[in-house]
């Protein structure tokens, strides 16, 4: 689909990378891999011709449509998010416009013989068979698919996108560039501003899709979801690695390993180049080997090391205070913006030690919770902090609020304490500010560099209450696990607002869910809330056929206690035999409905390749000048178009299924 071939990007002195080679092809996952600064981001402006190359070529077919979502970008104030979502089907719409002209000057005319009308009639004919091939009855639903499956409320749609924040703007960018159905997805950093239920969401559909896709991104859960292939820049190279994420983990520390014996026996050899020069450069009988030693140690290519991963370095926060108990204590918190709740009858108890999470999604309180802890902010109800707290807070502003004026060593230099100040390079290398980096003032780091720099000086304050607001947002997979360490082994108290699912695994110990205006905690790591949450759902949806067993079960129950003979024991024994048995063939069930829905999916899956292929036979016949009037091929794409809509909202409805 798209061909890279020889390519080259300089900046500086030292090429950011050079003679890069790969093809993207057909239903590729691929993530884009590397530290911070070794060229993603370029390579995906490059891949979509926002940006040249210095040298190289980028061969992309003129009908392959390259959908591209950057870090940052100029967002629009003056639509609904409806309409701003509208602007994906731009086409339709015009096409749309244009018929119902069309159609109203029909409904007006009267001239019913002229030759007019009738080109008007049939002009309105072909018109509206092409709108109906693309599709266009089913757009609306679509767009309220995708804005809801990201996370937005039907309430939401008909609001200005000015009321949102940045975050959720970049979420209609992202719907948007989701409902173009572009043949190859360009997503810089996709997760950022997106919360746990629409991350899965976004991985669903991305699983789903035929388009290719090629994705920066440092939530490890979600490109190893997504992935079926990882490229990695690396020294200036760009290696491709035909598996998803994990695999190539393990396969780029083999190839590091092979690396290092190779860089070892080179400079050994080397050396003893050297030393037989040294040894033999004056001696006449020896001058023809030195120089022939010369040569060759001239014609050795010195083997590159991949960079040195950091993220085994372990970094412990400073001694503190012991702390009370109970460091946090909310009873019956309630948080108001004018007539908005945000949340109410907030009750917990957070103990000194644990480490807990505040997930939910975007606008439902958490952070607005960590602002009432910190006393940022007014509220009603009553909030207690323990005895002896230090509290840590790192707020997703927390950037800004760093001397401008100072070097990245000297924000770092000014807070460390004791032995931890012989180590600073070390850790300012952990967090990708190593060598002349360090040097670099506060004022010329990017966001995501302040926001690094700004978790390093928090890890070393002498802290016993730990409040992270979104911390791995701009962390790449080395730092995060340098950070995640460092919790762990943190003997305070910590609360973490976070929608990365791997950094939250074997971190926390109960997590307490927002949504609805409501708190509640969810004992357990953070997959096991989220199997709990499946199973709550199925619960609820299953709510009639529970309240039928647990009507059998009863009046089994009554009758085993009519015929209870004088032990008591032997009842109790049936009874629980009866409801093991029942539980039994209900397990049972449930994994013959299992099987029978997951053969269905296959079938269908099968049938939507076969008509999608065909689709696109047809599409090619008809862009033909000689069959662009050939009625039988237009009635059979509509109609090849119908049945595949209608086995999409079958599969759909069987994934949902499934899901329950």
């Amino acid at each position: 689909m798209i061909s890279v071939e020889g390519l080259k990007v300089e900046f500086g002195v030292k090429p950011l990378f050079v003679d890069a080679s790969f093809v993207i092809n057909d239903r590729d996952r691929i993530a884009l891999v590397g530290k911070n600064g070794a060229g993603k981001s370029t390579m995906l402006k490059i891949l979509c011709g926002q940006q040249r190359p210095t040298a190289g070529n980028v061969s992309v077919p003129t009908d392959c449509r390259i959908g591209y979502l950057p870090q940052v970008m100029i967002l629009q104030d003056d639509t609904t998010v409806r309409e701003e979502a509208q602007k994906a089907f731009a086409d339709i719409t015009q096409l749309k416009a244009r018929i119902d002209k069309m159609n109203q000057e029909l409904a007006e005319r009267t001239d019913y013989e002229s030759e007019s009308y009738l080109a008007l009639i049939e002009k309105y004919t072909t018109e509206h068979e092409r709108y109906m091939m693309l599709g266009a009855e089913n757009y609306e639903a679509e767009i309220e698919r995708t804005l809801m499956g990201l996370g937005f409320l039907r309430t939401d749609f008909e609001r200005p996108t000015s009321e949102f924040s940045g975050g959720w703007r970049m979420r209609i960018e992202l719907a948007k560039i989701l409902l173009q159905k572009p043949d190859v997805l360009l997503l810089d950093e996709p997760t950022n501003h997106l919360d746990i239920e629409s991350i899965q969401w976004l991985e669903q559909f991305l699983a789903q899709s035929s388009s290719a896709v090629v994705l920066v991104s440092h939530d490890r859960a979600f490109i190893n979801n997504v992935s079926n292939r990882t490229l990695e820049i690396s020294c200036g190279r760009v290696v491709d690695y035909k598996v998803k994420y994990n695999e190539y983990v393990v396969l780029r520390k083999e190839r590091r390993e092979q690396q290092l014996r190779a860089y070892e026996n080179q400079q050994k050899e080397v050396a003893e180049m050297k030393d037989f020069i040294e040894r033999f450069r004056y001696k006449a009988t020896k001058a023809v080997q030195v120089q022939q030693k010369i040569k060759q140690l001239e014609k050795i290519v010195p083997i590159e090391i991949d960079e040195v991963d950091n993220s085994a370095m372990h970094l412990k926060f400073p001694p503190s205070l012991r702390s009370g108990d109970y460091p946090v204590i909310c009873d019956e918190v309630r948080k108001d913006y004018g007539a908005h709740t945000v949340f109410d009858h907030v009750t917990l108890t957070i103990k000194r030690g644990e480490k807990v999470a505040f997930v939910g999604k975007n606008g439902e309180g958490k952070s607005t919770l960590v602002k009432c802890i910190m006393g940022e902010i007014p509220y009603t109800g009553e909030l207690k902090i323990g005895h002896n707290i230090q509290i840590g807070y790192f707020a997703q502003n927390q950037a800004q609020l760093l001397d401008e004026n100072l070097t990245v060593f000297q924000t770092i230099d000014n807070v460390a304490k004791g032995d931890i100040r012989l180590r600073i390079n070390d850790i300012l290398g952990a967090f990708m500010f190593g060598g002349e980096e360090s040097d670099k003032k506060v004022k010329v780091l990017s966001g995501g560099e302040r926001s690094r720099l700004a978790m390093i000086r928090l890890l070393l304050e002498p802290v016993n209450l730990l409040i992270l607001d979104e911390p791995t947002n701009h962390l790449d997979m080395p730092s995060k696990d340098v950070l995640k360490e460092a919790i762990k082994a943190f003997d305070g108290t910590a609360i973490i607002v976070s929608h990365d699912r791997e950094f939250l695994d074997g971190l926390v110990t109960k997590v307490y869910e927002f949504g609805g205006g409501r708190v509640r905690e969810h004992l357990g790591g953070i997959y096991d809330f989220l199997r709990s949450k499946k199973i709550s759902e199925l619960n609820e949806l299953g709510q009639t056929d529970k309240n039928v067993q647990q009507e059998k079960s009863l009046s089994v129950s009554q009758s085993a206690a009519s015929n209870k003979n004088s032990s008591d024991s032997k009842p109790v024994a049936s009874q629980e035999a009866l409801s093991k048995a029942l539980d039994y063939a209900e397990r049972k069930e449930q994994q013959k409905r299992i099987k029978r829905i997951e053969k269905a999916v296959k079938e269908s899956e099968s049938k939507i390749e076969k008509m999608e292929t065909r689709l696109k036979e047809l599409d090619e016949l008809l862009m033909q000048p000689e069959n662009a009037s050939d009625m039988t091929l237009v009635m059979e794409y509509t109609s090849t178009k119908k049945c595949l809509d209608e086995e999409m909202d079958r599969w759909e409805k069987l994934n949902e299924e499934l899901a329950q």
